[in-house]
């Protein structure tokens, strides 16, 4: 795997190598670090909300028990002033009653009546007195018979029970035996009178005062709520309330619910009225009867509503209001109250990895821009090398910079420069050993067969001038005679090339000399097909040059481009100056071009693609270019054209 791995590594470019060994060590850390910072922040949200959360269902609790508390203490004071009130209205009846039962004992011991008459009057006057809508005044000894009283008359009453199952008739006997002289006593009981139709017990207020001549208790009772202004405002304000807690939201759906201990829901949405007491949630815990037992505290159980698919975790707070024996509960959906925490994280999340893409981005390109300038001048180096490498000397690699490349660069270009100057020598020398040989090749050649050639262009010339040219033999006496030209000519440049002359430098206007042999060279019969356009630029420097030359130099680069090109080719032949201080001049044509293997070779004698060509011209002329100081340059891109460029100095250096 290790080898693989970093095998396909080395395979790689130096600029990808760097971005794939550097980009990693960016993005690991600042996805670790990202990671990290994102958990923190995200457990905190979570930690912070869930506190905040339970607060505020805390808040609430208490919000909803000093709301009860308020109701409960605003009709509590209202029910005291109303009890104070009732029991000063009873005591006055009560004293009157008393006074009433006063006057006919007196009556009674003046001897106006006697003792029967006496009670009986008292009798009449008691019960014509009515207290609120259903109370009455009565009377009975200290043993509980009933002596004044609207319905029950002649009863003993002594062990009557109230609704909470006290002995409140005994209460009162006992407490009228022990009272002061004219003290008015009072007792507060349940009753429900099922004669008058009550579902549910009232508290019943009597005042009541003892007669100790008749062992009469004179008592006065009503009902408190009957003395109530306005209780149907009582019920209203309840009701308000109600609706006020009911209607308060807790998060989305949570809740404020109300119960008594005993499992009754008081408040509540859709429960109100029932009882839960055993009711369970999604894991079968009774969690009503743990509140109601706790009364005060928090709980968290599993809950599923009606269209969830799955249960959701609900926590409650729940306190108990003791005087009415509620308990109030705050509920709300766990998932509900994590919601900012979740957008919180989705977030951050969403923040880290823009984040991080961002960073990344910037980081890639960063490092690729690092990794392009490390690499380019290497590249650039690489790139001068492949030249060097296929002989093109004259390449030299950009120095920049005094770094290690820099200096690299410095010392090949030096290594270079030191190859060429070698390579010029050993071409020189192999050079005029070539020349040397060549001239006395080329010098036997012509000796030996220029006078051949000369017998046979002679015979041949006789024999043309003997036939008619209808005779079958005239052809071939007419191509031994062009071939015998061709050789001579070969032998011709031969000698050209072995004993081409030193420049005769004289001052030459290039445009007027080009001009010339452009006029010559159209109306050459292979141009007849060719269209030359002539671009020269105005105000050229003159140069030193040998006219004949730089003409067999013009001529033959013209030549070479016609046979080039087909019918309707087009040929430039412009002239400018450079920044260098070179005359250039340029000969383009929209011909076949060259193959890139055959421009290394083409200057090179004897090399030709021409069918019948010798592969001098070409070498004749880079020949005459530089005894001339100058360089001649081709580029040429197969189908579509090529380009010979001669660049010529205005100043010739002294040599």
């Amino acid at each position: 795997m290790h080898r693989y791995l970093f095998g396909f590594i080395d395979n790689m470019k130096l600029r990808w190598k760097l971005l794939v060994v550097v980009i990693p060590l960016i993005i690991i850390p600042i996805f670790l670090v990202g990671g990290v910072i994102g958990y923190i922040s995200t457990r905190q949200a979570y930690l912070g909300i869930t506190h905040t959360s339970k607060d505020d269902l805390a808040h609430l609790a208490d919000f909803t028990i000093d709301l009860l508390n308020s109701h409960y203490q605003q009709f509590q004071v209202y029910k005291q002033d109303k009890q104070r009130s009732f029991n000063m209205e009873l005591a006055t009846l009560t004293n009157l009653a008393y006074n009433v039962v006063e006057a006919q004992n007196r009556q009674y011991r003046s001897g106006r009546l006697d003792l029967r008459t006496a009670k009986m009057e008292a009798n009449k006057a008691l019960k014509k007195v009515n207290v609120g809508e259903t109370g009455y005044i009565y009377a009975m000894t200290s043993k509980g018979d009933l002596t004044v009283h609207v319905a029950r008359e002649g009863e003993n009453v002594y062990n009557e029970k109230d609704e909470n199952g006290r002995y409140f008739i005994r209460v009162m006997c006992e407490n009228a035996l022990k009272s002061k002289p004219g003290e008015v006593l009072y007792i507060i009981y349940p009753w429900r009178n099922a004669v008058l139709g009550d579902k549910r017990p009232r508290n019943k207020v009597v005042a009541y005062r003892y007669f100790k001549e008749w062992d009469w208790i004179v008592a006065t009772g009503g009902y408190l709520e009957e003395t109530y202004e306005d209780e149907a405002f009582e019920r209203r304000s309840f009701e308000e309330l109600k609706d006020k807690i009911k209607t308060k939201k807790v998060g989305q759906t949570g809740y404020i619910f109300c119960m008594d201990s005993k499992g009754n829901f008081t408040i509540h949405p859709d429960g109100e009225g029932k009882n839960f007491y055993t009711a369970k949630d999604f894991n079968g815990l009774p969690f009503i009867k743990e509140m109601c037992q706790n009364k005060n505290g928090w709980i968290r159980y599993p809950w599923k509503n009606v269209g969830d698919r799955t249960p959701r975790m609900k926590i409650v707070r729940y306190e108990y209001f003791k005087p009415w024996d509620w308990i109030v509960a705050v509920g709300s959906y766990e998932d509900e109250f994590y919601k900012e925490a979740n957008e919180i994280k989705g977030r951050i999340t969403e923040s880290m990895i823009v984040l991080t893409i961002f960073v990344c981005i910037i980081a890639v390109g960063l490092v690729y821009l690092a990794s392009k300038i490390i690499t380019e001048p290497i590249g650039h180096m690489m790139e001068v090398i492949r030249k060097v490498k296929k002989g093109r000397l004259d390449e030299r690699m950009e120095v920049d910079s005094t770094d290690e490349l820099g200096e690299l660069a410095a010392a090949f270009n030096r290594m270079t420069q030191i190859i060429k100057r070698n390579k010029d020598m050993e071409s020189n020398l192999a050079q005029q050993g070539k020349m040397a040989s060549l001239g006395v090749l080329s010098s036997g050649v012509a000796h030996e067969i220029n006078n051949p050639l000369g017998v046979i262009l002679g015979y041949a010339s006789y024999l043309e001038g003997r036939l008619d040219e209808s005779d079958p033999n005239y052809h071939y006496i007419h191509e031994i005679k062009r071939e015998s030209k061709r050789c001579k000519k070969i032998v011709q440049d031969l000698l050209s090339y072995a004993r081409t002359p030193k420049p005769t430098l004289e001052d030459t206007d290039i445009n007027d000399l080009l001009d010339q042999i452009v006029d010559f060279a159209a109306n050459h019969t292979d141009m007849y097909h060719v269209t030359v356009i002539k671009e020269f630029a105005p105000n050229l420097p003159h140069i030193q040059a040998d006219g004949d030359q730089m003409r067999q130099v013009a001529i033959n680069l013209i030549l070479n481009a016609g046979s080039a090109m087909e019918k309707g080719g087009k040929l430039v032949v412009g002239t400018s100056l450079d920044s260098d201080g070179y005359i250039v001049i340029r000969f383009a044509d929209n011909g076949a071009g060259i193959a890139p293997e055959n421009l290394e070779k083409i200057f090179e004698p004897f090399f030709t693609t021409k069918v019948k060509g010798t592969g001098l011209g070409l070498a004749i002329t880079k020949q005459i270019v530089e005894q001339h100081q100058g360089k001649i340059v081709i580029a040429s891109v197969v189908g579509e054209g090529t380009t010979v460029t001669v660049r010529l100095p205005v100043e010739r250096e002294v040599l």
